[in-house]
């Protein structure tokens, strides 16, 4: 059996386009495959132009390499495949020396772009604050403890007994303060990886909330039963899709519907790696939305949108699913919020 002289190009998450002198498409990885909608099959031996409505401004630069034998760079490149909306990329050509193809293409997606720099920074925000809490929490636990201690003792040498209800602040005040480092640090765990079925955990999420909220919150779900079992750590997976739930069931009032979907994503990039199959996994809910001011935030330790809050429940979420190589995301508009958690299958 013949082997493929371009299959390093298949494993590369960015696509990647092929062609010879003629301008005839020689090869197209499974990323350029998915970003454009074609099949190699299909397209193999076509004309580049023929592919795009509106390739113009590509196949000039693809004449300007070839005659000048350099590299080129185009941004914010319009190209239009049939039936399709218009992609904005970025784009770099460059002469190869092959006796079959000459040159290589490589498209970055604006959009992909924009997204891949937001993921970068919030996970810099993010593990910057996580570090920040984590030698905060160190640093608050023990005088909490020394807090609670004399309190305890204090109250024993009271006399009068109507005092002890002072005390007893201080204690469950303390206690309450140290339930709460104790869950600024359950992130660092590492995960325990086996496989299992993300409907179970979803199930399970589904009983815990109705039981918290129950006759007024609706759980609607829209499962894909075809999906595969994948491997993560159960119970972290359920507090991460929990938290994300009873965030829209408290957005919701404590009445109303939310949706739980789920859907197998192909040729996902997540954490900068590419992946044949994926889990999306959404949250839905008709919530009021979130306020603009607090969108870029959610995701932050300490961050609420209701009094009360901690603030600590999408951190968590976030922090689980990344111990999964995964992403979770929030598109939110009055009257619609979706949380979308994206985690490899392989």
């Amino acid at each position: 059996m013949a082997t493929n002289p371009y299959s390093g190009l298949d494993l590369l998450a960015t696509p990647v386009i092929l062609v010879d002198d003629e301008l005839r498409v020689a090869h197209v990885n499974p990323a350029a495959e998915d970003l454009f909608a074609l099949s190699l099959r299909s397209i193999s031996g076509q004309l580049l132009a023929q592919l795009f409505i509106d390739s113009a401004e590509l196949t000039a630069c693809l004449e300007d390499v070839l005659g000048q034998n350099w590299s080129y760079t185009g941004r914010d490149l319009i190209l239009t495949r049939p039936t399709q909306a218009s992609q904005h990329l970025n784009c770099l050509v460059m002469p190869i020396e092959d006796s079959a193809v000459r040159f290589l293409i490589e498209f970055r997606p604006i959009d992909q772009q924009l997204k891949l720099a937001r993921e970068q920074r919030q996970f810099d925000q993010q593990q910057a604050n996580r570090e920040l809490i984590r030698n905060l929490a160190h640093e608050i636990r023990n005088p909490l403890g020394g807090l609670r201690g004399s309190a305890q003792l204090l109250e024993r040498e009271l006399e009068r007994p109507e005092l002890r209800e002072y005390t007893q602040v201080i204690i469950k005040e303390a206690d309450r303060l140290q339930a709460l480092m104790d869950r600024l640090l359950t992130p660092h765990r590492p995960p325990k990886f086996a496989a299992l079925n993300i409907h179970e955990v979803l199930e399970r999420v589904r009983s815990l909330v109705l039981a918290e909220f129950p006759d007024r919150i609706r759980i609607e779900r829209d499962y894909d039963a075809s999906l595969p079992d994948l491997h993560g750590d159960k119970e972290q997976l359920i507090q991460a899709v929990l938290n994300v739930v009873r965030n829209a069931a408290q957005a919701l009032n404590g009445t109303g519907e939310i949706e739980l979907r789920t859907r197998a994503a192909r040729q996902v990039t997540l954490a900068k790696r590419r992946y044949k199959l994926a889990l999306e996994l959404q949250v839905i809910d008709k919530g009021p939305g979130i306020p603009d001011e607090l969108r870029e935030r959610i995701f932050y330790p300490l961050v609420s949108g209701r009094d009360g809050g901690s603030g600590l429940g999408l951190t968590l979420s976030q922090t689980f699913v990344q111990h999964h190589h995964g992403t979770i995301e929030c598109d939110s508009e009055p009257g619609r919020t979706c949380f979308t958690i994206m985690l490899p299958m392989e």
